[in-house]
């Protein structure tokens, strides 16, 4: 047969209907605008199948500039329209913008609004009558209105049709919520997802305000809320509280319950016992019951903030009451884990964990945490925050236990933890850890108890369950007869030595030394870190204490917390960003110094303003290959200013990859223009989600006029791509 007779076949020759599902199959917005432009062919398909898109335009361009392509989407988010948090009653003519929504967007089901009025519900929701999922955002204050719960009534009049409710970033009051939902028990009765996780609320809600939600909602399958734990408050949620919540919405699937103290990002006190002064009103036959009454429960979350103590027997009725529990995340529960003689028991036996977080354990040890990895063997999350008795030890067993399934570990705010020990108790998982975060509390490897005789490395590709369980009790017992193990002779053939060869297994049961994938420190499948750093320390040793060779790692988060108003110049002229170099993939930051508090104006002498303290942490950024950039400026709380100052708008334009910056509080126009520097910026925006955000941004801070103008003034610019 010839060459002649044979033709090429490419990807245009399948079916629509095949290359439709390719395409919907998609999720990054940039690749499937890439895909967009291949061919017209490609351009319908795309648009036909894209079901959720976010607005970024500016308010006064929707009338001629709102995209009319995309008939299918069934969400549509409208939450960030700049100027950020404007109503779109603020614009000239509010009915003819949702009228032109409604013709672009006909399938919409679900819908994010800012909301900063309730004009914004009667301007938009009659125009989809078929809304079953609505989530609000607001981060001003609430408007004046007569009676409590007439914002939401309205709301309800609007949306007869909702069985989805998200109010976690919607500034309002709790006693708001209640009433609004027993004057239309229909729509409350149809809700199956009920998210009220606000950490803006000053107090979370009360034990009769949780009656009423849940007696008024009975088909929840989703219930997230605030409450008020404190048993020191009058109305504080315990046990009646409680036993509402699985009385009255039986078909619960998720449930998280978090007092509004544990909703705030600050990290704590590594050096607290974890014990409060006051126990929570909540006694181990109440939280029996609960359980009880929740068979269907998945994902389970109980944050009190006060003392729950001897709650291990609590956990595993939990595990026979709930068999399809997959997320368990604790707060202030003690003795969750108190194996005797090797024996599981408490959140052990909940052996169906995939997700696991637990925080402020005050009696959590070494041999709990073994325990924990023993029992909930496909454990693939793992949290631990403010722990204080746990060790490299535990840690490290812990993973090596858990190396067939552990992919994402959050380690914070535990004494015995800093940054190099928890990087070396992870060495077992280093290999296939995906999501990481650390606190940067610079440890030495001197300092770090290299536990001879325990915690060793060892193969569990080829084990068996019954030998598993018998190499976890052996390092148990280890653990306990540490102390009395004096001869370095009689090692374990298996044990580590932080100063010494490693001796290990591969994959075909060889023995292998230093320089395979633990002695190069190799993180080869991570993609996600996070970081918590106190305000004035250096980013400088992260290399050094273990992360130096992360190839494919793409986003970080770093977080700076602290009061820098005591703090004096810091000796060294930057913060560190640039040893972020080392990382060829890195694409994306976050960068969070919200919580750094300092001095606006008025500095006084000898002490650095917080425009300096910009200049100390940004220094160095414009050497990243960035094209993600989220940015917290520091904040003056006692003028309730978070604003980018002239060093941080002169460091920013060095970012000359960054393709989105969004910065998280105020600027002055003419700041905002040393961004037009940046030759491909095509997406900024000035956030003020904090609350309460200013509420007409006057003085000399950005204004809408102001915004636009820079928004005119980027998109005047050519843009390769």
């Amino acid at each position: 047969m010839s060459s002649s007779t044979f033709t090429t076949t490419t990807i245009n020759d399948l079916p629509d209907v095949i290359t439709s599902i390719i395409i919907a199959a998609v999720s990054s917005p940039r690749s499937r605008n890439s895909a967009a432009l291949v061919c017209h062919k490609w351009y319908i398909l795309e648009r036909s199948t894209r079901s959720s898109l976010t607005l970024r335009g500016n308010l006064r361009d929707l009338l001629f500039r709102l995209p009319t392509c995309f008939s299918s989407i069934s969400h549509l988010d409208l939450s960030l329209l700049s100027p950020w948090g404007h109503p779109l009653t603020s614009t000239t003519d509010p009915s003819l913008i949702a009228h032109f929504l409604r013709r672009s967007f006909p399938s919409l089901t679900s819908l994010t609004i800012y909301a900063r009025n309730a004009e914004t519900f009667q301007l938009l929701l009659p125009q989809w009558h078929n809304i079953k999922h609505l989530r609000l955002v607001r981060w001003h204050q609430r408007p004046q209105i007569a009676a409590p719960g007439e914002e939401l009534q309205i709301l309800f009049s609007e949306c007869g049709g909702l069985n989805s409710l998200d109010l976690s970033s919607f500034y309002c009051w709790t006693d708001d919520v209640p009433p609004a939902l027993q004057a239309y028990p229909l729509l409350a009765s149809n809700l199956t997802c009920l998210n009220l996780l606000n950490p803006s609320f000053s107090e979370g809600f009360k034990s009769d305000e949780i009656k009423v939600i849940t007696k008024s909602c009975p088909n929840l399958r989703e219930f997230r809320a605030a409450c008020m734990f404190d048993p020191r408050y009058i109305g504080f949620v315990g046990d009646e509280g409680l036993v509402s919540v699985s009385v009255n919405c039986p078909k619960l699937v998720i449930l998280h319950l978090a007092d509004t103290s544990a909703l705030s990002n600050c990290r704590g006190d590594p050096d607290n016992e974890a014990f409060t002064q006051e126990d929570a009103g909540i006694n181990v036959a109440t939280l029996i019951e609960v359980f009880s009454g929740l068979p269907l429960l998945e994902d389970l979350a109980l944050d009190v903030c006060n003392n729950v103590r001897e709650s291990g027997p609590v956990l595993e009725v939990l595990n026979s009451k709930c068999p399809k529990l997959r997320s368990l995340k604790l707060g202030q529960f003690h003795g969750i884990s108190m194996p005797i003689e090797s024996k599981l028991d408490g959140v052990a036996l909940c052996q169906g964990l995939e997700s696991l977080s637990i925080r402020n354990v005050g009696d959590l040890t070494d041999m709990g945490l073994i325990a924990i990895a023993r029992g909930c063997c496909r454990l693939a999350k793992f949290e631990v925050h403010g722990c204080k008795k746990i060790t490299i030890k535990g840690m490290r067993t812990l993973a090596s236990l858990l190396k067939r399934t552990l992919v994402d570990v959050k380690i914070s705010c535990c004494k015995n933890l800093g940054a190099v020990s928890s990087l070396k108790a992870l060495e077992p998982v280093q290999d296939r850890i995906k999501r990481l975060h650390i606190d940067c509390v610079w440890d030495t490897a001197d300092e770090v108890d290299d536990g001879d005789g325990f915690g060793g490395d060892f193969d569990l590709n080829n084990l068996d369950e019954g030998e598993l369980d018998n190499k976890a009790a052996y390092f148990t017992s280890s653990l306990s007869d540490y102390d009395e193990m004096s001869n370095p002779s009689k090692k374990c053939k298996y044990s580590y030595d932080l100063n010494s060869c490693y001796m290990g297994l591969d994959d075909n049961g060889n023995e292998y030394e230093n320089g395979n994938v633990f002695g190069q420190r190799t993180w080869e499948r991570l993609q996600y870190l996070s970081l918590w750093i106190a305000v004035g320390h250096l980013l400088t040793p992260l290399i050094d204490a273990g992360l130096e060779n992360c190839p494919n790692l793409e986003e970080i988060k770093i977080k700076v917390e602290g009061d820098c108003r005591e703090l004096p110049k810091p000796t060294e002229r930057e913060f560190g960003l640039s040893i972020l170099v080392n990382y060829p993939q890195l694409s994306k930051m976050i960068l969070d110094c919200s919580d750094t508090i300092g001095y606006a104006h008025t500095a006084p002498s000898g002490q650095m303003d917080l425009s300096l303290w910009e200049r100390f942490y940004l220094f160095g950024i414009g050497h990243l290959d960035l094209k993600e950039l989220d940015y917290w400026p520091p904040q003056d709380r006692d003028v309730n200013q978070r604003s980018l100052s002239l060093p941080a708008a002169g460091l920013l334009q060095e970012c000359i990859g960054v393709r989105k910056l969004f910065i998280h509080g105020t600027a002055h126009e003419h700041f905002m223009m040393f961004l037009l520097r940046i030759p491909e910026l095509r997406d900024v925006q000035l956030r003020e989600d904090y609350y309460p955000a200013p509420e007409n941004d006057m003085s000399t801070e950005m204004r809408a006029d102001s915004c636009s103008r820079f928004e005119t003034a980027l998109n005047r610019r050519h843009i390769s791509d």
